[in-house]
């Protein structure tokens, strides 16, 4: 095999290389060995069909149904699609819409267009949109083969971006900076250039958007990564023992200070401190945090001895500390000591794309703690926490999750574990199987168990886990209710009171 081996820094002692394929290597086309065409033109398969080996495996459909059926029996890494195709039923001139179908089966998987030369504009702005590359008819086998090879090698590169750009994460920060959405990898960029400095950082985002996780990330990335790290939540401690918390006290500074006290930018001395909610501090602590920023000293609450501390500061904000300064509620020179290296962090409803990301993760946390193996949610529950606003954003939807994976018996969080706000006016009265991999007898019977489940859960959450009551209302026994519950992992507690 010819290869190139491209080194970069000595890291520890060790010098760390990546192999990377020659473009003489005969293996270059082997990221793509399935293809799909999707095309109603009978001149469109031959010269896409000649352009490939057998080794490929190439598949034909001609309408978008087809090719979502083709899709959902087995993966392919490459399709070949007519732009009239793909814009049937499109209503919008947005086309990220008519590219999201086939994303959402492979999000990896690569589409060229087919259009005629007067549709150049529309193919293009797909391209933009996502879209691999394109051809133009007539289609002919050379230019098949140079858009493979193209987008072969756009991938190759990507690897190795990816590659070189994994380096630098440490290994249990991989599922962190996991992203798909474009503000976020400019977060994780930024980040990355900003955490082996000494620089002060201030995250700006709302609330639940994740910024002491970012904080720590920034820290385990530094070269203080061995050293404290400590997190004070500025708006959870009263104002009267704020500067003491901050900056330790002598003993008999003050009532009930019956021996001195550490502050935090003394503990954190070498490595990193995170103040939250930086715009909530008292003045008196503003002036002592400007010294600190300043010069690196400050004294305790109550003492002369002047104390030096290097530890690096990382803030974060929900509000608008210009403004702030504006208006003289936040000190301006302050204001720009903490906004050296400023990043914004977007809200969950602008990066919904990672959403399922997050119900990933969040699950598998939720099945490390409790004898359960839940692992997705139910189609209908995605589209309605995808329309959902998250203003409580990604600390809202760990809330919901968990509170859902509670109340679910089954493998799969489905609507009746989540409240009905939730689906507007569009609650699901009961959710059908329509996994087509199942006979009917068998799709009846899951249909049949699952508004069984969801009535006696309804019910006995009516009746507020009174089991008589939801007997007789239900025109059972207790005994055949209780076997029914017992059957669904329906527990009375969870519905008392």
């Amino acid at each position: 095999m010819n290869c190139h081996f491209y080194y970069f820094s000595i890291h520890g002692g060790e010098l760390y290389g990546y192999i990377v394929r020659d473009k003489s290597d005969s293996a270059e086309g082997e990221p793509m060995r399935s293809i799909l065409i999707i095309s109603d033109k009978h001149d469109v398969v031959e010269p896409i069909q000649s352009a490939f080996t057998k080794e490929h495996r190439l598949g034909k459909v001609s309408s978008k149904d087809k090719a979502f059926e083709a899709l959902r029996k087995e993966r392919y890494d490459l399709i070949f699609i007519d732009l009239h195709v793909l814009l049937e039923s499109i209503q919008t001139q947005d086309y990220t819409e008519a590219l999201a179908p086939f994303k959402e089966h492979y999000p990896t998987i690569e589409i060229v267009i087919m259009a005629s030369q007067d549709m150049i504009r529309q193919v293009v702005t797909l391209v933009k949109a996502g879209a691999s590359d394109y051809l133009t008819y007539p289609i002919v086998s050379d230019e098949v083969r140079l858009v493979t090879e193209s987008i072969n090698q756009t991938i190759l590169q990507r690897s190795e971006i990816d590659y070189f750009r994994d380096q630098f994460w440490r290994a249990d920060s991989l599922t962190v900076v996991k992203t798909k959405n474009a503000a976020m990898q400019l977060v994780f960029n930024k980040i990355r250039s900003v955490a082996p400095t000494k620089s002060t950082v201030m995250l700006v985002g709302e609330t639940g958007t994740g910024k002491g996780i970012l904080a720590n990330l920034i820290h385990q990335h530094s070269r203080r990564a061995g050293a404290q790290f400590i997190s004070v939540h500025c708006g959870a401690i009263p104002d009267t023992l704020l500067e003491s918390e901050l900056f330790g006290h002598e003993k008999g500074a003050f009532t009930g200070a019956i021996r001195r006290k550490l502050g935090k930018f003394e503990i954190a001395k070498g490595g990193t401190i995170f103040l939250d909610e930086v715009g909530t501090i008292t003045p008196l602590a503003q002036i002592k945090l400007l010294q600190v920023l300043h010069d690196g000293t400050f004294n305790r609450v109550g003492g002369d001895e002047a104390l030096s501390t290097d530890a690096r500061i990382i803030t974060a904000t929900n509000s608008d500390l210009m403004k702030m300064s504006d208006e003289g509620q936040f000190r301006r020179d302050l204001y720009y000591r903490l906004n050296v290296f400023p990043i914004e962090i977007p809200p969950l409803r602008q990066r919904i794309e990672d959403l399922i990301l997050f119900i990933d993760v969040i699950l598998k946390k939720l099945n490390r703690s409790h004898q359960k193996n839940i692992h997705k949610v139910h189609p209908s529950v995605f589209e309605a926490l995808k329309a959902y606003s998250w203003p409580g954003n990604i600390r809202e939807l760990e809330n919901l999750i968990e509170r859902a994976y509670i109340l679910e018996s089954s493998s799969v969080l489905t609507p009746e574990s989540f409240p009905g706000e939730l689906f507007g006016d569009e609650i699901p009265a009961a959710v059908f199987s329509r996994d087509f991999s199942l006979t009917l007898t068998k799709a009846r019977q899951k249909a049949v168990e699952d508004f069984e489940r969801q009535y006696l859960k309804d019910l006995i959450s009516r009746n507020k886990g009174k089991i008589k009551k939801s007997a007789e209302d239900a025109g059972i026994t207790t005994r055949q209710l209780h076997k029914l519950m017992s059957k669904y992992g329906i527990r009375k507690e969870e519905y008392k009171g």
